[in-house]
Parts: C-alpha cells; sequence; structure tokens
C-alpha cells in the first residue's frame, strides 16, 4: 500500500518496514530539536534514513528514526565526527540481534564510546570552568567600576 499524501492527516501510512506513526521532515525537526537542513545533512552523511516516503515523495520518519536522530545530535557537541557517530549506531543496532562473541565485540565498541564521551564530558567542563571564571572577572571589573548588572 503506497503512503497517503501530505495533509491527510498525523496518522500516515506507508509500505516498507515502517510501522507506527509517520511523521513529516518538519515535524521530525520539531521533536528532536533540529533542522531540517541538519536533517537532511545527516541522511546525505548516511547517520539517517527515513523509513518511508509519501506518495508525494516527502520523508517520512519513525519514533526509533527520531531515536537515531537524537543519538547523533548528542554526539555532536562532544566532537564526534560523522564516521564515529556511524559507527555507534551501527553498534547500537546490531547489538538488539548480536549474541555470543559478536555480542561482547559489540559491547566492547560500545564501552570504548562510553569512555571517549566520558573524557570528551569532563574536557567540555574544565571549559565550562575556565569560561566562567572569565565572566565571573569581567563582573568583577563591571563591579570595581561600578557600571550597572547586565
Amino acid at each position: 500500500m503506497a503512503a497517503t499524501s501530505r495533509g491527510t492527516g498525523p496518522e500516515q501510512q506507508a509500505s516498507g518496514p515502517a510501522t507506527g506513526r509517520l511523521m513529516q521532515i518538519g515535524e521530525a525537526a520539531d521533536r528532536v530539536g533540529l533542522s531540517i537542513r541538519t536533517i537532511r545533512h545527516y541522511e546525505e552523511a548516511g547517520l539517517i534514513v527515513p523509513s518511508a516516503r509519501s506518495e508525494g515523495g516527502f520523508r517520512l520518519y519513525t519514533e526509533p528514526d527520531l531515536d537515531r536522530l537524537a543519538v547523533v545530535k548528542r554526539m555532536k557537541p562532544l566532537g564526534f565526527t560523522l564516521d564515529e557517530m556511524r559507527d555507534l549506531l551501527t553498534v547500537l543496532d546490531a547489538l538488539d540481534t548480536a549474541t555470543g562473541a559478536d555480542r561482547a565485540a559489540l559491547l566492547d565498541r560500545l564501552g570504548m564510546f562510553h569512555a571517549a564521551a566520558t573524557t570528551r564530558v569532563t574536557a567540555l567542563r574544565d571549559e565550562l570552568a575556565t569560561a566562567e571564571g572569565f565572566a565571573g572577572t569581567l563582573r568583577a571589573k563591571l563591579d570595581h567600576h561600578g557600571a550597572r548588572p547586565a
């Protein structure tokens, strides 16, 4: 069965593996807090693929698609590359069905991502402390010279 066209309501149907409610890119962008342009960029980079397309060719996303976008969004400020993002998404996808040695290898890989994320969070906290110290110094200068608070 083909997808319904745009404007038929929030419950759109599509052919293919997508199940559940489908949403167009604008709603997906609003829900995840990314721009439409960014989502299209992530699609071009192979990080996200819409689960379906409407009869009119509009991208249609599911909740699992939004979950993938949320992972990418959270990796971005930590400085992960597109390749690293793609690698982590592959690990997360494979973990759902992996068993035995494959599962152990995937968990090791996931642990490496966790360690990298933790290291990067620590570095960001250090940068924030430096920035807060600088802002405090400027505030002290303003106070010293009788300026009004901003």
